[in-house]
């Protein structure tokens, strides 16, 4: 589905070229940017060679580019294109954690990191973030005004667990509310964690809050309906 047109006198989309030589890959990141408001792909490279040749005739303010390409590195890709006087930003897709990649990166405009496998939600933070980065203008009237302009391209801090709450039992309840494809009940999950039923439920419940998990009721023959904890899957 094509994205929305934009109306007159709204500002101009923020131009993506998509660089991804996995073609299940650069479809799904292109539907994802096209989901995000403000974005528009301009097109989609296999290769460093087909990103710069696309680019002599296509101009994007922004590669979502992958950084392990059939001709060579990404960052390689970049830096010819620096050479050629393209300042085009940067946000680099790869299953790397090489932390010194990242520093060269960020010597060459790489503006985000997004790691391997991501949903839409992460990517389309990092999109949102980089558009509102994008959009300070003008002059700083101070440190703090400098501050929140680079603020914008940092992600969140996770939020503080609840008290009660462990990082341990989280992972083990998010396990089997994963792996429980219809549905998994309080009960069912504090059988299978080994843990209380009501601790059990904060701790759907604290997913739900999070936006991780839905819960509906489930009405079966007899009795009062039971809550079933869903895990919300982000495509």
């Amino acid at each position: 589905m094509s994205p929305p047109q934009a109306k007159p006198g709204d500002p101009a989309p923020i131009r993506v070229l998509v660089v991804e030589d996995d073609p299940v890959a650069a479809d799904a990141h292109r539907m994802y940017v096209d989901r995000v408001p403000g974005f528009a792909v301009v097109g989609a490279a296999r290769s460093g060679g087909d990103a710069q040749r696309l680019l002599e005739r296509t101009p994007a303010d922004l590669l979502l580019l992958d950084l392990y390409l059939p001709d060579g590195h990404g960052l390689q890709l970049v830096r010819a294109l620096r050479a050629a006087g393209n300042g085009a930003d940067v946000i680099a897709v790869t299953s790397a954690r090489d932390l010194a990649m990242v520093r060269d990166g960020v010597s060459l405009g790489v503006v985000q990191y997004v790691l391997k496998p991501f949903t839409f939600s992460t990517l389309r933070d990092r999109l949102l973030r980089y558009a509102e980065f994008r959009a300070t203008a003008g002059e700083a009237s101070g440190q703090d005004e400098v501050d929140r302009a680079l603020a914008a391209l940092r992600a969140p801090q996770p939020a503080a667990m609840p008290k009660g709450l462990t990082q341990a039992t989280l992972h083990a309840v998010t396990e089997a509310l994963r792996g429980a494809e219809e549905g998994i009940s309080a009960a069912a999950t504090a059988e299978t964690v080994g843990i209380s039923r009501i601790t059990a439920r904060r701790y759907l419940e604290h997913l739900v809050e999070a936006g991780r998990a839905a819960r509906a009721p489930h009405y079966g023959q007899i009795g009062r309906p039971e809550l079933l904890y869903r895990w919300l899957s982000e495509h």
